[in-house]
């Protein structure tokens, strides 16, 4: 996004991209094109005759691409410079939209499957990282005491509240506990396994193989009970995005209309 905004500069000080120009007026047409097509992901997803036009996900693409493309060439249109208050509101409004749609991509992320759109519920999230499955820490018997606190930790992130206290906590103060938490299970891995090894006389190599796999599988588990436990919190997030981006489109498509009939009129 920074070598984006830098690019956008660039290009706004050269003499093509200057709006008052024929040149600089077309390259204006063209980012607002791209906003405009912006709309097909949105109304694909309601329009169900537009659903039979490729996959979901390479919509999505394009209206990543655009996203990122459309306001740089706005900007290098518009030089960095504020000619009125509509263009000022216009362009600080398609800012807020740009921005919020990188975070809102971040937070996609976290509450849905790939690219599709396909919510995941919490319950498919466990079944897909192997919670539900107990067999998976098999492997760990040799250490029961690292067992007890992957199951403690399982215990307290296993039954979110709804409140945004607690959402936040999920988000913050959790993943400090965890660190806490891979840290003794570690220890205790690695105690379990040394004294397994003296006893069944593993050379140096089968040892540090084995601890290898056993840090790795604990690691696994700490970072799926991290993903279902942030899962109730990101898509409330995720919901609150949708309130406060949606009002910065329609601002954004207010201005930018008022904005193309005042340069053609005046």
């Amino acid at each position: 996004m920074v070598a984006a905004v830098l690019l956008a500069w660039f290009l706004g000080q050269t003499p093509f991209f200057d709006p008052r120009t024929e040149t600089g007026y077309w390259v204006g047409v063209a980012g607002g094109l791209m906003m405009v097509l912006l709309f097909a992901y949105p109304l694909r997803k309601r329009w169900r005759w537009l659903a039979g036009f490729g996959k979901a996900r390479h919509w999505f693409f394009v209206h990543m691409v655009l996203g990122v493309a459309g306001p740089v060439i706005i900007l290098a249109h518009s030089a960095f410079r504020i000619g009125s208050l509509n263009a000022g509101v216009a362009l600080v409004s398609m800012l807020v939209v740009a921005l919020s749609g990188v975070v809102g991509r971040f937070i996609y992320l976290h509450t849905h499957r790939g690219l599709g759109g396909e919510r995941e519920t919490l319950q498919a999230l466990q079944a897909k990282l192997g919670l539900a499955d107990t067999s998976t820490q098999g492997g760990l018997h040799f250490a029961p005491r690292a067992l007890e606190v992957l199951h403690q930790v399982q215990a307290h992130a296993g039954h979110p509240g709804d409140r945004w206290v607690e959402h936040l906590a999920r988000l913050t103060v959790l993943p400090l506990r965890l660190v806490a938490a891979r840290r003794t299970v570690r220890r205790e891995l690695d105690a379990g396994l040394a004294q397994w090894a003296a006893r069944e006389q593993w050379p140096a190599d089968v040892r540090a193989r084995r601890l290898r796999k056993a840090i790795g599988l604990a690691d696994e588990h700490l970072d799926a009970v991290l993903r279902v436990a942030q899962f109730a919190a990101y898509a409330r997030i995720f919901s609150l995005w949708h309130l406060l981006h949606v009002p910065f489109v329609f601002m954004m498509v207010l201005c930018a209309v008022v904005h193309v009939v005042a340069v053609h009129a005046y």
